[in-house]
This record gives structure tokens, sequence and C-alpha cells, in this order.
């Protein structure tokens, strides 16, 4: 992905794309397409909605259908080079490290075309994203697998702006470097900037001393996974599985107890080591607008630009009252979007991985001067530090009050020594189903009495926290053990829908499940 977009160069790439309705190489959009129509190797059982049923196609139409934006993707086994003479062989789309970026306009249609030159089946999920339920990429329960050697089209409408992201659903894919940003485009954008930096965080282990995110699982589950979805095909390198990934001891006040459960050789900005970093280029005085996004398997962040203040202005895609903060804590599956007015000189933006006595960076260049030492630590990672719960929706996308028709009461259970993660001590399976109708407002209450905080993510929705509209609009959210988060959202979007901890190795050992909607 490019390091750097001016704002002008974005709305001109829109316009651009209005005309022609290009988003990828021509040759790569016109792919051939091998569909996997529902159902999924699945039953759905009577009473709900089906992912492919009249009240999905129902709720796509009512979402309208803007110019259609093609786009293509390959899954691929590729040598990644992280920087700093560090090269793995993963598996990416394509040769990049994130992904090349996706970016389209609210209103848009998009009809990506996933290709799977992998070893394995493989999948889409568009993180965030309110779309149709038939299109969101989970195996086993909202379609089929994309098998090696075919491919599929993701083909939906695209309802809100914000930062958003897309990854597999099978296995620990995750963990390999399949992810990409997806940014959708506010046509009556409010916020005034001159440059856009895309930063992408993440934890790196695949192909490090043999290592990979399967051996990983199989270490910390003693071979016993509960996941609900095929592990990915063993690679050679499986067989011995590389040195113990286990991480033990990592304490975080932040996180309430255990920061994380694998112990990563390395952290990345944008896919390089900080010994190698990427950078960005502004001039003194450019108002910046980052885009933040935790792509982990397993680590939380506490991000902060050295020598700036940041302004939160969105949370996972959503709009809030700006608040200012010295540093931000990011989760798996977050999104933050901050404004700098850029200083003059040479910039750490570090990204500590909460916890675990490591860190990741980027450098802002804006003047001359020397770049800081990898392990620099600016002062503002110490300072105030605004978690998503002190944050306020904005205004225009604020929940209406409401009484909850309906409370949805899930316990996080499970332990580090049995690795038994699930809700209510239930191991994932595909027929799990809570039951929601449509147009009732839900409350969601998640009580955790474990030792262990958990990053949940809900598909194709977004709550507001603290059960009622005080409270930001999210898709995933913080429970921090020993406590319960309540949150409100609106039933509006049919279909059966993942809920799952954004903890990967959480989520394939079972701490995942089904909110259903009933026909």
């Amino acid at each position: 992905m490019p390091a750097q977009l001016t704002r002008r160069a974005v709305l001109g790439a829109s316009i651009a794309l209005a005309g022609t309705g290009v988003l990828a190489d021509r040759a790569a959009a016109s792919a051939s397409v091998t569909h996997h129509p529902y159902p999924a190797g699945t039953t759905v059982p009577e009473g709900y909605v089906s992912p492919d049923g009249p009240e999905v196609a129902a709720a796509e139409q009512r979402r309208g259908a803007g110019p259609e934006r093609r786009a293509a993707l390959t899954a691929t086994p590729s040598r990644l080079d992280l920087g700093g003479g560090i090269a793995v062989s993963s598996w990416a789309y394509g040769d990049r490290l994130p992904g090349r970026e996706i970016r389209v306009t609210a209103g848009d249609t998009l009809a990506l075309t996933l290709a799977n030159h992998l070893p394995a089946s493989t999948s889409m999920h568009w993180h965030g994203l309110a779309l149709r339920n038939d299109m969101d990429g989970v195996p086993g329960l909202t379609q089929r697998a994309i098998g090696a050697g075919t491919d599929f089209t993701y083909r939906f409408a695209v309802p809100d702006p914000g930062t958003y992201w897309l990854h597999p659903h099978s296995g620990v894919q995750l963990d390999r470097g399949l992810y990409a940003p997806l940014i959708v485009e506010d046509p009556k954008e409010p916020l005034s900037y001159d440059k856009e930096w895309v930063v992408v965080l993440d934890d790196w282990v695949d192909g490090v001393d043999g290592s990979t995110p399967d051996a990983v699982l199989r270490e910390l589950t003693g071979g016993s996974g509960h996941g609900g979805h095929a592990m990915a095909a063993p690679r050679a390198a499986d067989a011995g599985g590389g040195p113990s990934r286990m991480l033990r001891g990592a304490t975080s006040e932040l996180l309430g107890g255990d920061a994380g459960d694998v112990d990563y050789p390395y952290y990345l900005v944008n896919g390089r080591v900080p010994e190698d970093p990427s950078a960005f280029t502004a001039r003194p005085g450019d108002r910046i607008r980052l885009r933040i996004i935790n792509a982990g398997g397993d680590t939380a962040f506490r991000v902060a630009l050295g020598g700036h203040r940041m302004t939160v202005t969105h949370t996972d895609g959503f709009p809030v009252r700006p608040t200012g903060t010295d540093a931000l804590l990011i989760a798996m599956g977050e999104r933050y979007d901050v404004l700098v007015t850029a200083g003059d000189g040479v910039f750490p933006l570090t990204a500590l991985a909460e916890g675990k006595n490591a860190s990741a960076m980027a450098l802002l260049r804006t003047g001359s001067g020397a770049a800081p030492g990898a392990s620099v630590r600016p002062k503002e990672l110490d300072g105030q530090l605004v978690t998503a719960g002190r944050l306020s929706p904005d205004p225009s996308v604020a929940l209406p009050a409401r009484k909850p028709d309906r409370t949805v009461m899930m316990r996080l259970t499970g332990s580090m020594e049995a690795y038994d993660w699930a809700f209510d001590r239930k191991p994932y399976t595909a027929d799990q189903r809570h039951p929601v109708k449509a147009g009732e407002r839900v409350r969601l209450e998640f009580r955790n009495p474990t030792a262990m905080w958990h990053p949940v993510h809900l598909h194709g929705h977004t709550f507001a926290l603290a059960g009622g509209a005080a409270g930001a609009r999210k898709d995933t959210a913080i429970v921090l053990p020993r406590q319960t988060l309540t949150v409100d959202l609106d039933a509006d979007n049919p279909g059966l829908w993942m809920l799952h901890c954004h903890n990967l190795y959480h989520a394939e050992a079972g701490m995942m499940t089904v909110l259903g909607y009933r026909s």
C-alpha cells in the first residue's frame, strides 16, 4: 500500500473511479468467478433467517445499489520482507504486507474477486461492515469455504463510511499476512485535513524459526482446539513447529492482568520491524488523519506519536465527539481515527505491545534530523490515555434512547491452563443460536469471570457501549477480567451473525457463537 495519500489525491481518485468503476487492474478484475451458493454445508434451523434468504435480500435492497467498484485480490504463498534483513515465507494477498488497500465511497457497491492460490481453503471477512449476511465470509455459517485453486466474488452495498479492514475467517490464517485495510470515504466528509496515514499494527510469528500459527494453536491447546472452522492445512514447517511461543507472566494494569498468550518474535507497523521502519512524509503544520488498525492476533497496542497530542475523531468507523489524548489502547480488531498537527522534525509513532516488553514503530518525517532508535519510548505513552468507554458518540450516530426489547446475557468462560475458551462453557458449533428478532433493541451483557481480557467482536452491526445512547458506537470492545460489559444494538440486519473473541487463539479454541434472527 502507498505510504501516504494527500486529501486531494484521495478525492481525485474517488472521482476518477466514479467514471470507470474500476479499482483493480482490468486483467485482475476480469478474473473468472466460481460461485459457492448457500447452503454452506450446514442446515439453517427451522424458524431462522437463512444467510441468502428473502429478508437478507430485502435489507440489501434498502441499502441501495450505488456505482459498482470492482477489485481483485489473490491469496498466495509469498516471501515477505519485514525490513532489517528479515524475510519470511508466509501467506499474503499478493506480495504486500499489509495487502493492497481497498478504497471505496459510502453508497458504492463493492465487487471483489478473491482468487485462492493457497494450498488450503480460505474466506474473506469484512470487519466492521454492516453488509448482507451471505457475503460476511464465515465458512460453514454464511458461505462455503473458497477451495484451493478456485475463486469467489463478494458483492455487496457499502453503507457506512469509516476505517475498516478485511481478513480471512478460516482457522488461524489471520496470523499470517492475510489482511488489508478497507477505507470507506464519506462523500460529505466533515473533517478538514491535509494528508492521510493508514497505520496497520501487527504481531508476527509465521515463518520465524519454523513457527506457524497452526503450531502455536496446537501448543496452546495441547492439540485439542475446539474451533468450529477447519484449521488451515499444515505446511511442512509445522512438523517441527519451531520454538515454544507460549507467553507466561505478561501483565498489564490497563488490561487487568494477563496481557496475552503468545510470545511473538516481531511487532510490525505497516509490515516493517522497528529497526527498519516505514516512514510517512509531511510538512510542518500539516493536519494529518491517522487511520489506525490493529490486525494482531493476540496483542493490544498502546499507541502514541512522540512530540504530539492526538484528537480522537472516530472509533471502529463511527464518529465521536473530538477528544484529546496523548495515547490510545487499541485491542485486536479495533480501529481509531485521530488528527494531529505535524511538528518539525522526525517523530516516532510507537505501538507498545501492551504487557509484552516490546514495541513496533514507524516514523513521521517533516524535516531533517536523525531517526530515533527502535526502542524509543515517547513520554506520551505514559501520559493521558483515552479508552473507548470515555468517548461519546457524535450526535449524528448516537443510538436513540430506547428500552431494550431483549437482553442476551453471555458468560465468557475458560482459563489459560485448560485453554478451553468459550461462551457459557459451550465451545463453538455452527448450529448455535442466540435468537433475536428484526426491529428489536437488543442488549448484550458480557460477563467475564475469567482472569483474562477479551476483545469481543460482533459481525454485521455496531453497538453502543454502556448499554445506551451515551456510549460510542463500536463493533469490537474490550471486556476486562472479572468485569461486565453491556452494549445495546438495533437488530436491523437479518441473518446469522458470528460473535466472538478477537483474540484469534481464543476464538479458535471455541470462544465463538452466533446471533441468529428469527424468521
